[in-house]
C-alpha cells in the first residue's frame, strides 16, 4: 500500500467525513469512526485533526472554501451590474449547498456551543459579509456601511433560504430567485418617502 503525503492524506479523511455524515449523520462521525472507515490508525487521525471539534471545523471550511472558490470563479464573468452579481452570488450559494448536499447544515448544526466551531463561524460571517460587500457596494449608489450591515442580512436570508431548498420546500431556483431578489431591493437607492 502506497503511503499518501500529509495534505493528501488530509484530503481523504475529509472526503471519508464527509460520506459518513452523509450516510449516518454527523452524531456517527468521530475520530475513531473516520480511522476505522478510512482504513488508518487511530492516532493519524488524530495527528490531522486533534479533536471531533477539529474535525467538524476542518469540513465546514472545506465546504466553505469550495463556496468561496466557486463564487470567485462565477464572478470573474459577470457583467458589473448589481441584478447580474445578485443573480450570480445567489445562485452560486445556492449550487454549493446542493453540491455538498445535506451535511452542509448537519456539520454546522452539530457545533451550535462549540467554541472553537463559533469562533470560526463568527470569522467566515466577518469575511462573507466583507466579500459581499467589496463586490457589491461599487454597483450602488448606498454609503458602504449600509452595504456591510445589509450583507449580513442578505447572509441569514440565504442560509434560511438553503434551508428549505435542501428539505424540499422550495426549489433551486425560487431559492436563488427570493435571495437575489432581496439583494436587488436591498441594495437599490433607496427613494426618499415623498
Amino acid at each position: 500500500m502506497q503511503k499518501l503525503s500529509n495534505a493528501d492524506r488530509r484530503a481523504q479523511l475529509l472526503e471519508t467525513a464527509h460520506a459518513i455524515v452523509r450516510e449516518q449523520g454527523t452524531d456517527a462521525l468521530t475520530l475513531g469512526a473516520l480511522a476505522e472507515r478510512a482504513g488508518v490508525s487511530k492516532p493519524i487521525a488524530y495527528r490531522h485533526f486533534e479533536t471531533r471539534s477539529g474535525l467538524m471545523t476542518a469540513l465546514y471550511k472545506e465546504i466553505n472554501e469550495r463556496q468561496s472558490i466557486a463564487l470567485d470563479e462565477a464572478l470573474q464573468h459577470t457583467p458589473k451590474r448589481l441584478a447580474d452579481v445578485a443573480r450570480v452570488v445567489a445562485t452560486a450559494y445556492m449550487d454549493c449547498v446542493i453540491a455538498v448536499g445535506a451535511e452542509f447544515h448537519a456539520i454546522a448544526a452539530a457545533q451550535k456551543g462549540d467554541a472553537q466551531m463559533g469562533a470560526y463561524q463568527r470569522e467566515l460571517i466577518e469575511h462573507y459579509a466583507e466579500s459581499y460587500c467589496a463586490v457589491m457596494a461599487p454597483l450602488t449608489s448606498l454609503p458602504e456601511d449600509t452595504v456591510r450591515r445589509r450583507a449580513f442580512g442578505i447572509l441569514g436570508a440565504a442560509d434560511a433560504l438553503s434551508v428549505e431548498m435542501v428539505r424540499g420546500a422550495i426549489s433551486k431556483e425560487q431559492a436563488a430567485n427570493d435571495l437575489a431578489t432581496l439583494i436587488i431591493s436591498w441594495l437599490s437607492p433607496e427613494r426618499k418617502p415623498g
